[in-house]
């Protein structure tokens, strides 16, 4: 199904998820304006969840990871199988992802076995390395002032 771009929204039930044989294709004209489109429909049914991207220029791929609301970015793959986890992305196997706060949930990864283990850490003191206040701030102060 091709829908306008600015199709996106409750009144447009082909911009929310769909678990069935069907596609909603958005033409935009830049991959600046694909993102922005992105970001609008996780806004409204998919925030924190995931984005998949097939392209031949990384710095796409780590524009997205940098600016979309998403714990998982995936590149060059079958989205329907490796976000649920695969033996060449080193996601766990899941079908519950969590999404990160964005979405309210506690985890930004995916639900495993790990979640539901107790894990004893006996922790003891080390010597101590603690950075200087330049080093937490420093770029920060640099750029809008201490």
């Amino acid at each position: 199904v091709e829908e306008p771009a600015e199709n996106v929204g409750k009144e447009h039930p082909f911009s929310d998820e769909k678990l069935s044989l069907v596609l909603t294709v958005y033409r935009v004209p830049d991959f600046k304006a694909a993102k922005a489109q992105v970001q609008k429909i996780l806004d409204f049914v998919g925030m924190g969840h995931s984005v998949g991207i097939h392209t031949k220029t990384q710095e796409h791929a780590d524009e997205l990871a940098a600016d979309l609301k998403v714990v998982r970015v995936l590149v060059n793959q079958a989205h329907t199988f490796g976000n649920g986890g695969s033996f060449t992305n080193g996601l766990e196997f899941t079908l519950t992802m969590g999404c990160g706060t964005w979405a309210g949930n506690s985890i930004s990864e995916n639900l495993n076995y790990k979640h539901f283990i107790n894990i004893t850490h006996l922790v003891r003191e080390i010597p101590e390395d603690k950075p200087s206040e330049e080093e937490l701030f420093g770029a920060h102060w640099n750029k809008f002032g201490k």
